[in-house]
């Protein structure tokens, strides 16, 4: 697999990123036509992986996750959201990996693979050693979520799907949707994380709370 240094930009069909964290290495990669970000997140300890969204193009996140005797067990596929450009690839891949799958139960249905386990706001899911806390966050879908790694030896380390971009909230279709996602975003994320904690969005490029901070006003004032 190709490897660049991790900035947390990744280009359609080029090589993964991959940031190494003192217990967790997470693995950026982009796939699909519409530029899916999925993430490969592996406990250092146990070697145990956690995929968040098997997007698409199954082959490239089997190179992800690699083919050696050393390569990481992948237990667990997280789906961020049921819209189907963030689950092409995910019967392949747990079919292929055996690992068990994650969502919301609001965003469950339209899945192609029915959820081995439902999950809720505060609950968490682990990697090997690692825990991530779940974050529900209403709004682009009913049943989208985030999921949050407290990084012991560092930053916040924070997974948002669709629901938070680089520039403002994920799309959603009407005022009620959208209230409910800027009310989401500001009591439980940047409410509740520091400006520090760096986000790896569904799509794009990645950021941290405190460069995003400043335009919650605008975000709310625009209306999307």
């Amino acid at each position: 697999m190709d490897l660049v240094d991790y900035s947390g930009h990744v280009e359609p069909g080029g090589p993964a990123a991959r940031r190494t964290l003192g217990a967790l290495t997470i693995t950026k990669v982009s796939v699909g036509p519409m530029d899916n970000n999925a993430y490969l997140l592996t406990c250092a300890a146990t070697r145990e992986a956690l995929l968040i969204d098997a997007a698409n193009d199954p082959e490239r996140l089997s190179d992800v996750i690699g083919y050696g005797q050393d390569r990481p067990t992948l237990r667990t596929i997280v789906t961020t959201h049921q819209h189907g450009d963030h689950w092409q690839a995910l019967g392949a891949v747990a079919g292929a990996f055996g690992a068990n799958t994650i969502a919301h139960p609001a965003d469950a249905a339209p899945l192609p693979v029915p959820p081995d386990r439902l999950v809720t706001h505060g609950d968490t899911i682990e990697v090997g050693e690692v825990t991530c806390d779940v974050i529900h966050l209403r709004g682009h879908t009913p049943g989208s979520i985030a999921l949050l790694y407290r990084d012991p030896e560092g930053v916040p380390h924070l997974f948002t799907g669709d629901s938070l971009f680089p520039g403002g909230p994920g799309r959603t279709t009407g005022p009620e949707d959208f209230n409910s996602l800027m009310d989401d975003l500001e009591s439980r994320i940047f409410g509740e994380l520091p400006d520090d904690t760096w986000f790896y969005p569904g799509h794009g490029d990645d950021s941290t709370l405190g460069a995003e901070r400043p335009h919650l006003a605008e975000w709310r004032a625009r209306g999307w």
